[in-house]
């Protein structure tokens, strides 16, 4: 983020401190708002203490997170402390979390809270006009008429396509916090994609809380998750594509076609799958079971040349026996996924699953969490092995001294890892290398430059 409006002798009246707390999701609300405070005189820094506003955008989807969201309150409230005059703003899932107004409770010193809908009317609500009243569940959904101010790296953006989620997966309360699905059309999709790509991003991260159900809430508009990523592929330039966050129930042979066809699309798709045990995922109300899961896998595998697959696990939800649990562990041995993360459940207030009976005590599905990433990180060193003597196409991230930092094939920003170039000093960030990879282990790839490609030949291997 650039440092916009800093001031050396005391603070700038309309300079805004932000904070942007949880998914990629969530960070395109921030620049959104980022980009309504820019254009409206609000000025950015990075230097809280010459701020007047100090502004958090929450995220409120694990007991993790809400701490997280809880610990950046207190740091603003001992900021706000230090100079009469400055101002509290909490925006995000946090507040549509706690509709009832127990927040300002416990944290009296808040002075503005917003909840999603509302993000419109944050410059004017920081002029001093009074926070709108918002309904139930959100509606608001950002698009190419909003400014937006990009706080990734220059040559990275994230491209959300769509907000909610009709899935009401048993343990999840992303639904109620968020609301249902709302797809932007692909028209402003377009917009949005051809303007960031002619800002000199080359890698636009299509994002959602699930691609593959873009376009079902609007069902008479013809528009699809396949017809989407086949239209930001026919845009020009020399970029890729990355697409997070998918659900098995919602794959269609349409949707895959495009992945496997389509030149830009870099073969790596987040699948989180949760379980593999077949009452497990009828409990977890996921639409599929195992069959239809080794059945996906088994045909992206055959589709997509090279493909990384990324996924999820939750380890010890209500019931889960320990002959599941080993069901589940063996599963990821057999498929070896090249990415994988695992949490232990959590009862999240007001879903199906803390209610249900035989809860699983804490410290068990801890354990069975830390197991199975135990096992990932084995599996990791193992695959990573696997890309030595390959060539794949890094996109440098940062160059420091003799050594270039970047991402290939199986890296998303801020999830993954990242590729190590020995000698890159000379290549130059938000450009595309070829780079053979030579050595590896669990958490990053090393790898050369092969002399002559210069960053313009096709991304896919």
């Amino acid at each position: 983020m650039t440092n916009y409006g800093r001031r050396r002798n005391g603070a700038d009246p309309r300079g805004v401190f932000p904070v942007s707390l949880g998914c990629p999701k969530n960070l395109v609300d921030t620049e959104v708002m980022a980009g309504m405070l820019a254009t409206s005189g609000y000025r950015l820094t990075l230097d809280e203490d010459s701020a007047s506003f100090y502004l958090i955008n929450t995220c409120a989807f694990l007991p993790a997170a809400r701490e997280e969201a809880y610990t950046a309150i207190r740091d603003a409230v001992r900021w706000k402390k230090r100079r009469p005059g400055r101002r509290i703003v909490v925006t995000g899932c946090l507040p549509e979390k706690f509709r009832d107004g127990s927040l300002s409770q416990r944290f009296p010193q808040v002075d503005i809270w917003l909840r999603v809908d509302a993000i419109p009317q944050l410059a004017a609500v920081l002029d001093g006009a009074p926070a709108p009243e918002c309904g139930g569940e959100p509606v608001f959904l950002c698009d190419h008429t909003m400014p937006r101010l990009l706080l990734t790296m220059p040559h990275v953006a994230y491209l959300k396509v769509a907000d909610g989620c009709d899935n009401r997966c048993a343990y999840c309360s992303i639904p109620g916090i968020r609301g249902g699905l709302r797809s932007r059309s692909v028209e402003s999709v377009l917009v949005e994609a051809r303007q960031l790509l002619e800002g000199g991003v080359r890698e636009l991260v299509v994002v959602a809380q699930d691609i593959t159900a873009y376009g079902q809430d609007r069902p008479t508009a013809g528009e699809s998750a396949g017809g989407l990523i086949r239209a930001l592929d026919a845009l020009d330039g020399d970029f890729r594509l990355r697409l997070l966050y998918t659900h098995p129930a919602h794959y269609t042979a349409d949707f895959i076609d495009a992945v496997a066809g389509c030149r830009h699309v870099t073969p790596y798709l987040d699948i989180p799958l949760q379980h593999i045990n077949d009452r497990i995922l009828r409990a977890m109300g996921r639409k599929v079971g195992r069959a239809d899961v080794e059945k996906l896998l088994q045909t992206l595998r055959e589709r997509i040349p090279g493909l990384v697959l990324r996924t999820t696990f939750i380890a010890g939800l209500p019931g889960e026996t320990e002959a599941e649990f080993a069901e589940l562990e063996t599963f990821m041995r057999e498929q070896r996924f090249e990415r994988c993360g695992v949490f232990a459940f959590s009862p999240e207030p007001g879903t199906p699953a803390a209610r249900m009976p035989d809860q699983v005590p804490g410290e068990v599905a801890a354990e069975r969490a830390a197991a199975l990433m135990a096992l990932q990180q084995e599996i990791m060193c193992e695959r990573h092995q696997e890309w030595i003597g390959r060539v794949d196409r890094v996109l440098i991230d940062a160059v420091s001294g003799s050594r270039a930092f970047g991402r290939g094939t199986a890296d998303a920003p801020d999830i993954d890892n990242r590729v190590v170039i020995s000698r890159g000093g000379r290549l130059k960030v938000g450009n595309f290398y070829d780079i053979v990879i030579t050595a590896a282990d669990a958490y990053e790839m090393r790898g050369e430059w092969k002399a002559g490609t210069d960053g313009c030949a096709a991304i896919r291997r």
